[in-house]
């Protein structure tokens, strides 16, 4: 996988990794920020934010984005889930790589660690903190405890676009794997249910969070916005 692979969508350049495993090897080789990248995101583009995902590592968390490489002359590209891909990152690097967490409520990212270090009794979990931050100093204390203490590998879960400038402000100061999360500390600490494997398998798993959770109707229109831009070829 290079450079010259990434498909161009509103802005975003993502790169149509072909399993997870690829993903992996890719992520070994090279520093920086982990983007899960869907319809939504896409189409919220902005400068600020396609600058971030073109310099480091987007890749395909949306269905949406993945039929979108299929028609862009890469039909092998598939959905890779951010909240399977931090475990399987984890799974694969525990016993060698350090690690530093930060997102959620306080009680949420402490049963994170209690489970992390209970399913993983080697893991080096060497700092983390709940996603409230207050303000600017808060910030920059943070950003100096990941630059002092170094971790290899940082997952901030705080949603987009805020987990995204937090990293990228960290990864100026220590370089390091980095990756956005989202609610995933929700979902592994079990506070809230995924969908069921039949729906991920299918890659509808936004039509059963929608079935669930109909308030979500708002983000929807951005995943019909993005379907009618790629029907209508106005992805370039």
């Amino acid at each position: 996988m290079t450079e010259k692979d990434r498909v161009e969508l509103n802005g975003m350049r993502v790169f149509p990794f072909i399993s997870s495993r690829q993903l992996l090897d890719y992520v070994d080789e090279h520093k920086g920020l982990l983007v899960a990248v869907n319809a939504e995101k896409v189409m919220k583009a902005t400068e600020e934010t396609c600058a971030i995902v073109n310099n480091n590592i987007g890749y395909a968390d949306g269905a949406g984005v993945m039929v979108a490489m299929h028609k862009k002359g890469h039909p092998e590209a598939v959905r890779i889930a951010g909240c399977d891909l931090w475990l399987d990152i984890i799974k694969e690097c525990h016993h060698e790589k350090t690690f530093y967490l930060i997102g959620g409520k306080q009680d949420v990212i402490d049963d994170t660690v209690i489970k992390l270090r209970s399913e993983y009794s080697d893991i080096r979990i060497l700092g983390y903190r709940n996603g409230y931050i207050n303000n600017e100093i808060e910030r920059n204390e943070l950003i100096d405890d990941v630059t002092e203490k170094k971790p290899d590998i940082i997952y901030v879960a705080m949603g987009s676009p805020v987990q995204e400038f937090l990293m990228a402000d960290m990864l100026k100061k220590h370089p390091a794997i980095y990756q956005g999360l989202g609610g995933s500390f929700d979902v592994f600490t079990g506070r809230v249910k995924r969908a069921p494997i039949w729906w991920q398998k299918h890659n509808i798993e936004f039509l059963y969070r929608f079935l669930r959770q109909p308030q979500r109707y708002k983000r929807e229109y951005y995943r019909l916005k993005f379907l009618v831009w790629m029907l209508f070829g106005k992805f370039k």
